[in-house]
């Protein structure tokens, strides 16, 4: 494997490029020549030098120069999109859109209008014709985040536009044809998500041409310290600080089993930097977060009889939000529900006013709704 030298915010690296026949070793693995000893390996802005990397940044250069559908698997906050934006980048279509949708962060009643657009009065609020995700996405890459949130009704849909690249915009009669390369995601496994009901068997085959798994943080060797370290360089560069890692917290890096995975990191690197003057200390920034505000006078919130489920639902989260002092990662501990069912309701009720008042802006397709 070639490999340009590169220094990414003071790290030495390696940039990985498409390996050839001259690069193989004798063994015929491309990958044979890197070693987690030598520089990391930086490939679109996924970085790391452990074996999992390794191998994932060989299947991101295979596939990127063709046109096959992919499928990207992994657990929340280990960076499946940045994976989809490396081999867009990395393929014939880089200079083309990079469209990114949110599947579970959009209201059932409007991902169809999200993904093919809609026409001027083809609903309530529908003020303007409006390009969907496809449309935008011509010629390029369409992302799909969270695919087994999607509806089965919906996943019918999905599948005929992406046998024929033809679909109708709603409250449209003609048909548009678009070219499109779809890289769709889940932090869900694919095989029992089919299983269960929640991905169709004939999308996943459909999109599973070429399936991806991106590893966790914790099956990722001395990735850990290595992300750390690129992180906080970051911060001292933006800040105009020097601050480094305390001894327990180097040893804390590798004791803790980061279930948020590299978002977890990131964010813990960051609030430790926030609170320390000069050492940072992880424990203390990765521990329990606690309401910053005041009790309420009540503890409690009732319904009357007759109430409907969804409204009621929608009081309890707003209530535990304002009592957590609206710290979205508490509330959903409280509630007991994952933080991304938290965005996804939070999501939905924002819709909803965006429905009734179309002077609220709409946000674009780009952006990665409930993260």
């Amino acid at each position: 494997m070639n490999h340009e030298m590169n220094t990414y915010h003071g790290t030495a690296m390696a940039r990985v490029e498409a390996p050839n026949s001259d690069s193989i070793g004798n063994n015929g693995n491309p990958l044979s020549g890197i070693t987690t000893e030598s520089q990391p390996i930086l490939c679109g802005e996924l970085f790391g030098a452990s074996h999992a990397m390794q191998g994932l940044f060989h299947l991101i250069e295979k596939v990127a120069p063709t046109r096959a559908s992919v499928l990207i698997s992994g657990e929340s906050g280990t960076g499946k999109e940045l994976a989809a934006c490396a081999i867009h980048e990395k393929s014939m279509m880089k200079e083309k859109p990079f469209i990114a949708l949110n599947c579970g962060a959009v209201s059932p009643h409007l991902i169809e209008a999200e993904l093919f657009g809609h026409e001027r009065g083809s609903f309530t609020g529908a003020v303007r014709t409006h390009k969907g995700c496809f449309e935008r996405a011509n010629g390029g890459t369409l992302f799909l985040d969270e695919l087994t949130e999607m509806s089965a009704d919906m996943q019918i849909k999905l599948l005929r536009v992406l046998e024929t690249g033809r679909f109708c915009r709603v409250g449209a009669d003609e048909e548009l044809h678009v070219k499109v390369r779809v890289i769709a995601a889940t932090n869900r496994d694919p095989r029992q998500a089919m299983d269960s009901g929640m991905l169709r068997s004939d999308l996943f085959y459909r999109l599973a041409v070429f399936p991806i798994a991106v590893p966790a943080l914790r099956d990722r060797e001395d990735d850990v310290e290595l992300l750390a370290e690129l992180f906080l360089e970051r911060l001292n560069e933006e800040e105009g600080e020097n601050k480094a890692f305390s001894r327990t917290s180097r040893r804390f890096l590798h004791d803790y089993h980061w279930p948020g995975n590299v978002r977890e990191l990131k964010n813990t690197v960051y609030r430790a930097f926030i609170l320390s003057d000069h050492e940072l200390d992880l424990a203390a920034a990765a521990g329990p977060i606690r309401p910053v505000v005041a009790p309420m006078e009540s503890d409690c919130i009732s319904f009357p009889l007759g109430s409907r489920l969804a409204d009621a639902e929608q009081r309890l989260i707003f209530a535990t939000l304002g009592y957590c002092g609206g710290n979205k990662t508490q509330t959903a501990e409280v509630l007991g529900i994952s933080l991304k069912t938290l965005y996804n309701r939070l999501n939905e009720y924002q819709s909803k006013v965006l429905i009734n008042d179309p002077t609220v802006p709409q946000s674009p397709c780009g952006t990665n709704f409930g993260v």
